[in-house]
Parts: structure tokens; sequence; C-alpha cells
């Protein structure tokens, strides 16, 4: 088994990573890596409806869609990411225990008792400490999961506190859970580089296991994926099912109502109502606004080409 570690702090080049190691590699690989604030949606979600647009706009964290499907979950530096890309030679070999008994056996290694949930997570004490999911490609699957060692859970669960009933879609839902840090649980606490280290050294230890570093070569063609697809709009927002935005607000004490379409992330029809706008400026914005992307900048530039004032709140009022 290869051992990678990823030196690079960015999301999107380490999704763009695991999926150039999952596709032009044969051998079995651990990889382990980190990044900067990003909130990470599943393959088939839809991005706007689980986060919180305006905290995770305004506190510039990343959004970020990975290849495996699962549910939306977060990342920061207090954060650990770990992936396994095994060959396998059929379904059999495919299931979320086989590779999260690794992890379970790496904690139990530092007195931490962890479960598997039932879904998909890793518990201790009840809480979730791991969000795991799956991604095949040919005879090699990637299996890949959160640790929460440290991380700021005040500023994750601000992320992810999407506002109910506005989103209307068929895309796969994240199932909310109480999440705890792994380091509370150590009866001799640790840092978080050395718990990096432990994990790596554990896997390095097993049977024909060594370190691999990623070549030149390597770089150049993970750097073109983050690129092409990783680090776009179209991917990370526009690759979300089509959906309806509705939302209805009170703004300086005038009415507000919103209706959206939206598809591949740009608004295909738009409706604004209400007493906010005159008839006039809301005939003008449900034009403009139409085949444009649903996303801040778009919004706001719409917005000021109206003869009202704009700040924030009503911009946020999009979303």
């Amino acid at each position: 088994m290869l051992c990678i570690q990823l030196k690079s702090r960015n999301p999107y080049y380490c999704l763009a990573a695991e999926e150039y190691l999952l596709k032009n590699f044969t051998e079995d690989i651990f990889l382990l890596w980190q990044s900067e604030n990003t909130v990470v949606v599943g393959k088939h979600q839809n991005a706007m409806a689980e986060i919180n647009y305006p905290y995770v706009h305004q506190n510039n964290i990343r959004v970020a869609r990975r290849i495996s499907g699962g549910g939306t979950v977060y990342h920061d530096q207090g954060n650990v990411n770990f992936g396994y890309i095994l060959n396998v030679s059929g379904p059999s070999e495919i299931s979320f225990p086989r590779f999260m008994k690794r992890v379970i056996k790496a904690l139990g290694e530092l007195a931490v008792k962890a479960e598997t949930s039932g879904r998909n997570d890793l518990l201790v004490d009840g809480k979730k400490v791991s969000g795991n999911a799956e991604h095949i490609f040919k005879n090699r699957v990637l299996h890949h999961g959160t640790l929460l060692f440290n991380s700021n859970l005040e500023t994750l669960g601000n992320s992810i506190r999407a506002v109910p009933g506005i989103y209307h879609d068929k895309a796969v839902q994240s199932k909310r859970s109480v999440v705890a840090n792994i380091l509370p649980f150590l009866k001799n606490p640790i840092s978080l580089n050395a718990f990096v280290g432990f994990l790596y050294e554990f896997h390095l230890s097993e049977p024909e296991s060594s370190v691999y570093e990623l070549t030149e070569t390597d770089n150049r063609a993970i750097n073109t994926l983050e690129e092409q697809k990783f680090s776009t709009w179209d991917w990370n927002f526009g690759y979300s099912p089509k959906y309806t935005f509705q939302k209805e607000t009170l703004i300086n004490g005038k009415s507000l109502a919103i209706n959206l379409h939206v598809e591949k992330g740009m608004i295909s029809h738009a409706r604004i109502t209400g007493d906010y706008y005159s008839k006039r400026d809301s005939a003008e914005l449900n034009s403009s606004l139409q085949g444009e992307r649903h996303s801040y900048t778009e919004i706001r530039e719409k917005l000021n080409a109206t003869r009202v004032a704009v700040n924030d709140d009503l911009i946020f009022a999009f979303f």
C-alpha cells in the first residue's frame, strides 16, 4: 500500500488528488490531508440547500463538491481527512465497515472507543467524529472520511445551518448529527500534528506499505484537474440538481417575495413580488435575473441596477 500525505491545504487540489489517484494508479493507497475552512457537499447534493450561504460567504469559507455521494461535511485545519483507494474483485469487497474498522483500530490504540453508527459515520460516546463516503471507478473504490480532532465546532455548526423550507429539489439531503472532537476523549492528549503522524505511521507499519511522494507529473495532472473541475463554480454549484427557491421576508418594514427556478446553477425564471419594489423595478429585475448564476456576485449586480439601495441584508434575502 502506498502511503501519501498531501502537503497542500487547498481543498480543491486535495479533492482532485483523490480522483487522480483513483483513476490513474493501480496500487492500493492510503491518503491523509487537511484543508482550509471548507464545506464539502456530496456529489448529488444541492450545495445551496446544504449551507448557510450568508455565513459561508461572509466568513470566506470555501464550498467544494466531492466525487462521492453522501452528506455534507466541514473541514478545517483541526480536522483530518483520510482516504483508502483499493482494488476490489467484486461488490462483496465494497463495504463501509471494511474500511472503517481500520480507523476504529487506530483510534483504539489511543484508547478512544469508536463505533459505527449504521449511517456511515463513526461515533464516540454517541457523538459523530467522522463522516464517510465512497465512490467506485471500474475495479477500484475510494473510501474517504473526516476525523474531527480539534475542529471549531461552532463554525462547523454555523456553516451547515441551512434554513429549512426555502429550497425545493430532489437532491440527496444531509442528516444532521451531534458532533464532537476526538481530542477531549484522549486520556493522554496529543497535538494535532502528533495525531496525523500517528495515523500515518499506523498505516505505514502494515505489511508491504511504503511512502509515496507525488512527482512533478502527478502534480501537473492534479493541478489541471483542480483548475478544470474541482475549483470551478460549474462543478461546486452548477452541478446541483435543479431546484426552486421560495422565500418571503420583510426588509425595512416592506414585504419581499422571491421565487426562483434554477437549473445547473442558472436562474431560468424569476418572480419578485411584494411592495419592496415598484411594479416597474420588479418587472425589470425578473427579466435581468433570468440567465444569471444564483450567486452573490450576480445577484448584487442585478440589484444594483435597480433604483433601490442595496445592502447585504437585501442580497442575502435571495439565498
